[in-house]
């Protein structure tokens, strides 16, 4: 086993730990450790809210989660001999749930506080909890499935440039002025309120946390991008803007859909990841990236049945828009919800699951004007139930209950 260079002690809070953590991107946040080329090691992470969320039965815990307070990020680690412009290739040789959180959690977020990609059908608190049993996770909340877990970081990145931190900024106030008071809101920009930076103290402190990106998009570098395939034995080639690359991970994800439409939509966990790291000197202009690129690894669920809902750039309310994918994905999503509901799951707990299990999501056309066509392909072999269609219909049977606020 490798050494574990940051480990993480779950009866502490995120602002107690051995090694500090930190819930934001700039270039000024301290590395923490220190690893060579080539070197393997292990790193250990809180789950994204740095435990806000509980095992139980009731969602009051997230509906009243401080999003101040999230993406409680493992890091930064130096790199030796990272220069900005390199390609920093980061080997995921193994990861899991930590020995003693063998649990995950997926929420669905209220509207006022964050929302998710259904949160004008499904505006208030719900989550369920998860057991993990080794590959498999099963849920009290949601009986009736299975299924193994494609387990990877949801976030992963290297520190932003000073220029490239600008150039976020102004993106996002600028897209954020367009409707300010929009809820849930188009962006969330720095704030002083909740910012962990790290070993940073002192009087930098706040002029850094007035300027420091918060985690929640991917961007440029990485970040929040939430792409269930990367998983184990998985190659990541991460742009490097600045001196040792200062990478920093976290948001483990035991399973997840794609989208993870309900926004906190993984099985999210507590978890540790074995990492090796190589460099490419020149890599961003040699190969052009703008963006990380990576390389699936050989090891995920089988699945060898499955049943694919469409969906079409119509919305709810029959208008037409053009070619637009958000609006056709969501409508898949839609369709995939109403027919589970048909077989006694309620909404919110069809919600959940398909944003925690390893649902497929395609692009499937963007050409055949007006209607862009997105699927989304549910495994039928998660379920303990015959879900396909047939001539005696669907056997309605009521299934549990998520958890609600109560």
């Amino acid at each position: 086993m490798p050494p574990t260079i940051i480990k993480i002690d779950l009866n502490k809070s995120p602002q107690s730990q051995p090694i500090p953590l930190h819930n934001r991107w700039h270039p000024d946040i301290p590395a923490v450790v220190t690893v060579e080329v080539d070197q393997e090691f292990r790193i250990e992470c809180m789950d994204w809210t740095g435990g806000q969320i509980k095992n139980d039965d009731n969602a009051r815990d997230v509906r009243g989660i401080d999003l101040s307070l999230v993406h409680f990020l493992s890091g930064p680690i130096a790199v030796k001999g990272a220069k900005p412009g390199d390609l920093l290739v980061v080997d995921i040789l193994d990861l899991g749930a930590l020995p003693e959180s063998q649990w995950g959690f997926t929420g669905i977020f209220a509207k006022e506080n964050g929302g998710g990609f259904l949160t004008n059908q499904f505006p208030s608190a719900a989550k369920a909890i998860w057991d993990i049993n080794g590959i498999y996770a099963s849920s009290r909340h949601i009986p009736g499935v299975k299924f193994a877990g494609l387990t990877h970081p949801g976030l992963i990145g290297c520190a932003p440039s000073k220029e490239l931190l600008a150039t976020w900024n102004k993106r996002e106030a600028e897209l954020i002025a367009t409707n300010p008071n929009r809820v849930p809101p188009l962006a969330s920009p720095p704030l002083i309120k909740g910012a962990l930076l790290g070993t940073l103290k002192g009087a930098h402190f706040d002029t850094v946390a007035k300027e420091a990106a918060r985690t929640v998009p991917g961007r440029e570098h990485g970040g929040n991008c939430d792409i269930k395939n990367l998983s184990r034995g998985s190659r990541l080639y991460l742009p490097v803007y600045v001196d040792e690359a200062k990478l920093s991970m976290g948001d483990m994800h035991f399973s997840q859909g794609d989208g993870e439409i309900s926004f906190c939509g993984a099985i999210e966990m507590a978890g540790w990841l074995d990492l090796r790291v190589s460099i490419i000197k020149d890599g961003i202009n040699k190969y052009g990236v703008v963006n990380p690129i990576f390389k699936p690894g050989p090891v995920e669920p089988h699945f060898s049945d499955f049943l694919i809902f469409e969906g079409i750039s119509v919305d709810e309310q029959g208008k037409q828009y053009y070619l637009d994918a958000h609006v056709a994905y969501r409508r898949a999503c839609l369709n995939a919800v109403e027919y589970l509901k048909k077989f006694g799951y309620s909404g919110e707990q069809a919600y959940l699951l398909l944003s925690a299990a390893p649902v497929d999501g395609r692009l499937s056309g963007v050409v055949d004007i007006p209607n862009a066509c997105c699927t989304l392909a549910l495994p039928t072999q998660i379920f303990d139930f015959d879900i396909t269609p047939n001539q005696a219909g669907p056997v309605f049977q009521k299934r549990g209950s998520c958890a609600y606020v109560k």
